[in-house]
């Protein structure tokens, strides 16, 4: 009898999980999502990298700077349902700044918060933006299941607020919780602010700072590297697609080598 009741239970969590992968997978190739962002996928490998983290649709997920959504794009559906997701953005308080980039930010951030307006498409979306040295707090402590920061670390350690922004994130996630990240990944240790400048951190550099801000590492994966990345680009990761800063010059040898070379980093808010 007992055998009998292990198989089923065992059958039962298998159809669960086989019906979690299969509603991320259909939001992967939802219509709403552009040609363009779903040609991303080849590098970026969304399914693979959200099951890595183990990322499950009760969770309350939150996106540190999703910039144009395209990891929002697959998240926020996933978790609509039964989680939540939250998305901390750029402050939206810039607009009229003579700061150009601070503007632009403003910018970008209004644009995506538009977007994701659409609750029948990503639920109730809750918004919050991260801008040291004022706009620290981004969610209620401890209550956060799954934190992603996707390549945007390199600018925070340029601004030279990495480890406030990660201390941000340790204090919303849950005991527990994960911090998600995948970030451009640099050959060295050494050098890191010049690396910085071209979108590029040393994977140990990520590591020490992650450790430093409490967080434990507990998995890595090579899921989102490229060995063809040689990572000596006169514009660093944006000459590579998608920005292709270079323009027409060399564009095709760019477009051969494809996205950056990623880590991809998971680490826990080790429960006390």
């Amino acid at each position: 009898m007992k055998t009998i009741l292990m198989t089923l239970i065992l059958v039962m969590m298998s159809t669960e999980v086989s019906a979690v992968r299969s509603n991320l997978a259909d939001i992967i190739n939802g219509a709403h999502r552009s040609e363009e962002h779903k040609a991303r996928d080849e590098y970026r490998h969304p399914q693979k990298t959200i099951e890595f983290f183990g990322t499950k649709p009760t969770d309350h997920v939150l996106e540190m700077w999703p910039g144009n959504g395209w990891y929002s794009e697959i998240l926020a559906p996933y978790v609509k349902e039964k989680g939540k997701y939250t998305a901390v953005t750029f402050s939206v308080q810039n607009l009229n700044s003579d700061d150009k980039r601070a503007a632009s930010w403003s910018k970008t951030a209004l644009k995506f918060r538009e977007k994701m307006s659409d609750s029948d498409l990503y639920g109730k979306v809750s918004f919050t933006e991260f801008e040291p040295p004022s706009m620290l707090k981004i969610a209620k402590s401890n209550s956060v299941d799954a934190a992603y920061i996707v390549r945007v670390m390199h600018i925070w350690d340029q601004e030279g607020f990495l480890a406030k922004g990660l201390k941000s994130v340790y204090k919303a996630l849950k005991p527990g919780g994960v911090l998600a990240v995948v970030q451009h990944r640099g050959d060295a240790v050494e050098g890191i602010g010049s690396s910085a400048v071209e979108g590029y951190l040393g994977e140990q550099y990520v590591i020490e700072a992650a450790k430093k801000a409490g967080f434990k590492l507990v998995a890595s994966s090579e899921i989102n590297a490229n060995p063809k990345d040689t990572k000596n680009h006169p514009k660093g990761v944006y000459t590579l697609p998608p920005m292709l800063a270079m323009g027409a010059k060399d564009k095709e040898r760019y477009v051969e080598i494809g996205e950056s070379d990623r880590m991809t980093l998971k680490f826990i808010k080790a429960k006390k």
